[in-house]
């Protein structure tokens, strides 16, 4: 694509969706190597324990390429010939391990007490020595969850109710000195990172800061396609302060091109490199932490959409319902609907359904009613119930009883 300074608001929209790989009809991923694909082509995937539908690093590979395999994901994340590693990169998350230097700034920081948590800081000089003997035995014995540590006391309340034995992993796991070897339960299982890592990553060079954070930006224009110098930094956590003089030399070499938007008053930056399709056609439930959507004022921005997670809402508060996902269909979010995988009863609960101001009753029905019935049949649930809460859960239930 020539570039150019302005730039519409849909044309920005489509440019967005074309970098997440949601702008056409998903292609159904036919092999562990198309997942990884697409992983590297969002640089990063968010992990949530929130399980109430589907845990929450596995929904954007499904919003991208419809029912897949979840084991294969898995086997990437924590297998034998392991290709991602978990760390900090937008919150915790799946990272591909060729990323890993790049990270280890951050790593450091953390071994230092910079930027981390205020209480864990506190927690790590006042038991230093402890911190230091728990890596030590996770040395000696690993891999190992929090609970199998020799020191393991229960958990107590207070700061995120974790034991002293998980808080210390904790601390460990931000400075890079151990990593999750596995899951139980989805309870991490921690080891050395020397011993998990494949040994070419370990012995790979460590970047400058500058670069590492050069790097980073980089990967977040390819995700993003266009985006600000705020929707940049936030796509890997990044200060604004460090951000903005790796833009200005990111744009030196025209790997960005700054660029106007309609309507939108801040300067934005195209990536080198990125599409403008002629029109979006995907569509796909998204995950609350799907990189699309994640930050929360570029949503808005773009799609006109306000969005905020209710779990953490009082119920009385909530306007949408409990887990609330957004519904792409075409450039819109269309919909927005509450879902819960009631697993015993093999049931899909689409516990509200609304419509967006603007979109089409009848169309956005008819393409939900076909994604809710992908996402009953990777999820292996037989039903979908539809319960009447919402301004498009009549016409949702028709289109699912009609088809």
């Amino acid at each position: 694509m020539r570039p150019r300074v302005d730039f519409s608001l849909p044309e920005v929209r489509r440019i967005a969706l074309s970098a997440q790989g949601l702008d056409a009809p998903r292609r159904r991923a036919r092999s562990r190597a198309s997942l990884l694909q697409t992983i590297e082509r969002l640089g990063v995937v968010q992990i949530d324990a929130v399980n109430v539908l589907a845990r929450a690093h596995y929904v954007p590979l499904f919003s991208r390429h419809g029912p897949y395999e979840i084991s294969c994901l898995d086997d990437a994340a924590y297998g034998a010939s392991r290709t991602l590693f978990e760390y900090w990169g937008h919150q915790a998350s799946l990272l591909p391990v060729s990323l890993q230097p790049l990270f280890r700034w951050r790593m450091a920081r953390a071994a230092s007490l910079e930027q981390i948590y205020g209480g864990l800081a506190r927690f790590v000089r006042e038991r230093r020595a402890y911190v230091d003997s728990v890596l030590a035995e996770v040395a000696a014995r690993g891999p190992l969850r929090a609970s199998e540590l020799s020191s393991s006391t229960p958990r107590t309340g207070g700061w995120w109710g974790w034991s002293d034995a998980k808080r210390a992993l904790e601390f460990l796991f931000w400075a890079g000195k151990v990593t999750t070897a596995s899951r139980r339960s989805f309870e991490r299982v921690y080891d050395l990172t020397e011993r998990v890592l494949p040994p070419e990553v370990i012995a790979a060079p460590t970047p400058s800061v500058a670069d590492a954070h050069r790097e980073l930006v980089r990967l977040s224009s390819r995700a993003l396609g266009v985006a600000t110098d705020d929707d940049l930094a936030d796509y890997f956590r990044l200060r604004l302060g460090d951000v903005r003089p790796r833009i200005g030399e990111l744009v030196e070499e025209r790997a960005l091109v700054p660029v106007r938007i309609d309507g939108i008053a801040k300067v934005a930056y195209l990536a080198a490199g990125a599409k403008l399709p002629r029109a979006a056609t995907g569509r796909g439930i998204l995950s609350p932490f799907d990189p699309l959507v994640w930050h929360r004022a570029r949503t808005h921005r773009l799609f006109d959409f306000h969005y905020r997670i209710a779990i953490y809402t009082p119920a009385h508060l909530r306007e949408h319902g409990y887990y609330v996902l957004p519904f792409l269909d075409g450039e819109a979010l269309a919909a927005r609907v509450d879902l819960k995988a009631a697993r015993e009863e093999q049931k899909l609960l689409v516990q509200a359904a609304h419509l967006e101001p603007g979109a089409d009753a009848k169309k956005t029905a008819d393409s939900l009613a076909a994604e809710l019935r992908d996402v009953a049949r990777w999820l292996g649930l037989e039903t979908i119930e539809v319960t009447r809460k919402g301004s498009l859960a009549v016409a949702l239930s028709a289109a699912l009883t009609c088809s």
